[in-house]
């Protein structure tokens, strides 16, 4: 099957998933818009307007790669326009933007798929595949650690805005680490949070301190998502009854959060010693994420399967979480 792509927006994104989908082999860009058609190459078809992507006659699959306020509106015409979707995190900005969008995908009977590419990172698809093993027993706790350094640059682009970004922080790397949260442990009922913008004092919060609690299993998460973490740092902890799994450093285009190695150990210590000796550890040496997910979704089109990871179920239990963390922070 030959798969007949457009993008709107050539920006970071816009890049690498032209770059990838190239890269599967059964793919014609046919058209790519950007503000700046400049950053287009030359080999790609160029057209005017988001319009004229979406309602374009060759173009069976629509990818979106625009700044975070665009996504929902554009997400909706792509889909009313019978175009199966991809489009970038977040999905939008509240749990209601995204049942408007579920409504229009349940009429357009297209794939809706959503850019969160930790969950195809091989080291996450490892200790996805452990924890839902049962070996190592049920999940106690997670801890996530997600955080960059901006400088002063930062304010001059649209994610410093709030209404251009719909938030900070925790909207644009935090709720990566949330959906891993979900993706492996399931729901959570409680939320503590104190969200801040302390240090750049910003339209937007630089820091987000959040605990989330299962009621039922007894299960507690953590996240610290920040923007003044001068050290750029990716730290995942699954801790469980008989072990742990232990994710730091991630891959990514810019290679700056360090060697993506799991550390996995499939016995506690006895305390009160502290030992590694039986601890295993994987490098992962290249980034295959952005293929994989793309594979995803082609594959979810050609069989007409569904999306199992990163569809409209996974995005709007993400943005339900969401409100509820910027709800609590807010009163925090």
């Amino acid at each position: 099957m030959k798969h007949r792509i457009g993008i709107v927006g050539f920006g970071r994104m816009g890049e690498i998933r032209a770059q990838t989908a190239k890269s599967i082999g059964n793919v014609d860009i046919t058209a790519v818009y950007d503000v700046d058609s400049q950053r287009i190459p030359s080999c790609f078809p160029v057209v005017s307007s988001p319009k004229e992507v979406i309602m374009n006659d060759a173009v069976d699959t629509v990818f979106i790669c625009t700044p975070n306020y665009l996504n929902k509106q554009l997400t909706i015409e792509s889909l009313q326009a019978g175009k199966h979707t991809f489009c970038e995190k977040p999905p939008a900005f509240n749990h209601d933007e995204v049942l408007e969008i579920k409504d229009a995908e349940r009429k357009s009977g297209k794939k809706l798929m959503y850019g969160f590419n930790h969950r195809h990172h091989s080291s996450v698809k490892q200790i996805k595949y452990l924890v839902d093993s049962g070996d190592f027993g049920k999940i106690i706790w997670i801890r996530g650690r997600y955080g960059k350094s901006v400088d002063t640059s930062f304010f001059q682009t649209w994610r410093s805005k709030k209404e251009f970004a719909g938030g900070g922080i925790l909207l644009d790397q935090g709720i990566h680490m949330l959906d891993l949260f979900l993706h492996l442990a399931g729901d959570f009922d409680q939320v503590k949070a104190f969200i801040t913008n302390q240090y750049w004092k910003c339209d937007v919060e630089d820091n987000a301190f959040v605990l989330l609690k299962n009621s039922k299993s007894g299960l507690v998460a953590s996240l610290h998502s920040t923007m003044t973490q001068w050290r750029h740092l990716f730290a995942l902890e699954v801790f469980m009854e008989k072990g742990y799994l232990v994710l730091n450093g991630l891959k990514t285009s810019s290679g700056t959060y360090g060697d993506e190695v799991l550390s996995i150990a499939k016995n506690r210590t006895t305390a009160p010693a502290a030992t590694w000796e039986d601890e295993e550890k994987i490098t992962f040496q290249t980034n295959q994420s952005w293929r994989n997910e793309v594979d995803h979704f082609f594959k979810a089109i050609e069989n007409n399967t569904p999306i199992e990871n990163g569809n409209s179920d996974d995005a709007l239990h993400i943005m339900t979480l969401i409100d509820e963390i910027y709800r609590e922070g807010k009163n925090g």
